[in-house]
């Protein structure tokens, strides 16, 4: 008889990597694993990619929360924070004092609000201490918190230009506000967008209501009565913006100090090899935002859904290792479940082994797919994806460029080999879509790339008018590579509302734009469903009666 002894797993972090970490062991083999999750906030696991769409009133902070994995091998202690690490007896002491041991310790701890050293921003000593109305824009608790503040002011003050920043300008100047944007850039976003790009998002959000001081910095956050008044420009003339809301977008700072706290080589985030392990500790690993892998790291949730996978699949293999050695001398017994060996895996692990295929190497990891920038701003579209921005020219490298200023749209591509491997769009999102599509997918391009840049001119096939004449293989959410028949599968295997779809495909948890069309396809599959079960139950019924049965 081969006894099976769990995996520990303590995961430090209940985020949307995290908690994507459990979810993706948990649908590989949950009885292979005993998993505690540590996470300090008092909630269930929330899609922070939304927080700007709870800002700009698009979204109810009830709709971003997102399934949470568990069973009975999950422990999930929520409101309960990691304060140290004892490598030596590989145990997890939590705020709560309580001791948790581990043979794999995974620190997803995310990252904190970056916080200028201003005048107003912090105290004599320098530590934070923010005054009523400036927050910032990292956590649910921040979201509630700005959108009680847009009730009672009639003007805010973002500060940052980056993607956050121009999200939250823009969801507070669709709340009536005036809005000031101010980032010490010549464009805004200037980390995804060359000038000429930058310059026509600025005419975009302008066209908003959006008040840009662009070149400028903030030199000091007025406060009266322990409330912010304003912001002090930098400059000659000091010139002063007043506000009753300051919304801060100055980026983040990995949450790296307990990984520092126990011996771990830490710089600006947690060290780690292509494998995601500590270099000084095997048994560690960090992933998301806390981690700085050797490729570095851009801070989006694809790179940590992406790194969620790739860990599974390493602990999963070393369960298998173990297993398999454990009973050499005994009957086989399978515990994991893959796509080439026995029973299927679960919907979503098959999802993920398709979408993400990348395994590490010592050249790297292929991260095409996970660094697509896509900003929600309503009725501004921009993506920006692998070679953008701001760069010197690469040898091999051809690019073409779109500018229409009156039209409001920027499109540039970049191709090599025959592929996509870049481009930015802002103006046109039926150009992003193709365009995310030809790169994640690596589809062969014209030889000529200017045909990239437009939408085709000849006729073609209107979109779908219902999701019956939309194609089996349509993508509904590329976020997670979820098909029409995928969803379509989902519910015939039994699940019956959005959240039940969530829960088996992941559709819907990544930038939320494929919501309503998740929402339209459940519509559909109950309507045309049930109309099919009764007319089955009617033929079988005429049946039983033309032969005489009861």
């Amino acid at each position: 008889m081969t006894l099976h002894v769990p995996l520990k797993v303590v995961v430090v972090g209940h985020g949307m990597v995290g908690s994507r970490l459990v979810d993706e062991l948990v649908r590989r083999s949950a009885e292979s694993f005993d998993i505690t999750v540590l996470g300090a906030e008092p909630y269930e696991p929330y899609n922070r990619v939304l927080l700007s769409d709870v800002v700009a009133g698009r979204t109810e902070v009830a709709s971003i929360s997102m399934p949470a994995p568990g069973g009975d091998h999950v422990t999930t202690l929520r409101g309960v924070a990691a304060v140290s690490v004892d490598r030596k007896v590989r145990t997890v002491t939590d705020s709560a004092g309580a001791v948790h041991g581990y043979d794999h310790l995974v620190l997803a701890t995310g990252s904190r609000a970056r916080v200028l050293p201003l005048p107003g921003l912090v105290d004599g000593d320098g530590a934070v201490d923010l005054p009523a109305g400036v927050h910032a824009l990292r956590t649910l608790d921040d979201a509630r918190e700005i959108v009680a503040a847009s009730v009672n002011t009639p003007r805010a003050v973002v500060v940052g230009g980056g993607v956050l920043g121009v999200e939250a300008a823009y969801g507070l100047a669709s709340r009536g506000l005036r809005v000031t944007l101010v980032d010490p850039s010549s464009a805004p976003m200037s980390r995804q967008l060359d000038t000429t790009a930058g310059d026509v998002l600025a005419a975009g959000l302008r066209d908003a209501g959006v008040t840009l001081h662009l070149g400028a910095r903030p030199r000091e956050v007025l406060v009266a009565g322990g409330r912010v008044v304003g912001v002090r420009l930098g400059g000659d003339d000091g010139e002063v913006v007043a506000a009753g809301l300051v919304v801060l977008t100055t980026g983040t700072v990995p949450e790296a100090g307990i990984a520092r706290e126990a011996g771990l080589t830490a710089d600006r985030g947690i060290v780690v090899g292509h494998d995601l392990a500590s270099p000084d500790d095997p048994r560690v690993f960090a992933i998301g935002d806390c981690a700085q892998p050797p490729q570095g790291s851009r801070g989006l949730v694809a790179e940590g859904w992406d790194q969620a996978r790739r860990l599974a699949d390493h602990l999963a293999s070393l369960v298998a290792v173990r297993a398999r050695e454990s009973r050499r001398d005994a009957a086989p017994r399978e515990h994991l479940r893959f796509p080439q060996e026995g029973e299927r895996p679960s919907m979503a692990v098959r999802l993920g082994t398709l979408l993400a295929s990348r395994a590490p190497t010592d050249q790297g990891v292929e991260t095409r797919g996970t660094d697509v920038v896509k900003v929600k701003a309503g009725a501004l579209s921009i993506v920006a994806m692998g070679v953008s921005g701001r760069r010197e020219p690469a040898p091999g490298h051809r690019a073409v460029a779109l500018h229409d200023a009156t039209a409001g749209r920027y499109v540039e591509v970049v191709v090599a080999d025959g592929i996509l491997v870049g481009a930015t769009c802002v103006g046109d999102p039926r150009v992003a879509a193709d365009l995310t599509a030809a790169y994640t997918r690596r589809t062969p391009v014209p030889v000529d790339p200017a045909f990239l840049l437009l939408t085709p001119v000849m006729p073609s096939a209107e979109p779908a008018s219902s999701p019956e004449h939309m194609p089996e293989d349509a993508t509904v959410c590329r976020c997670n590579g979820v098909t029409k028949h995928d969803i379509t599968r989902c519910w015939d295997d039994g699940a019956r509302s959005v959240d039940d779809i969530a829960a088996a495909t992941r559709a819907t948890t990544g930038c939320g734009s494929c919501r309503e069309a998740v929402c339209g396809l459940a519509d559909w599959l109950a309507e045309t469903r049930e109309v099919g079960e009764a007319s089955a139950e009617t033929d079988v019924a005429l049946v039983h009666a033309s032969s005489g049965d009861g």
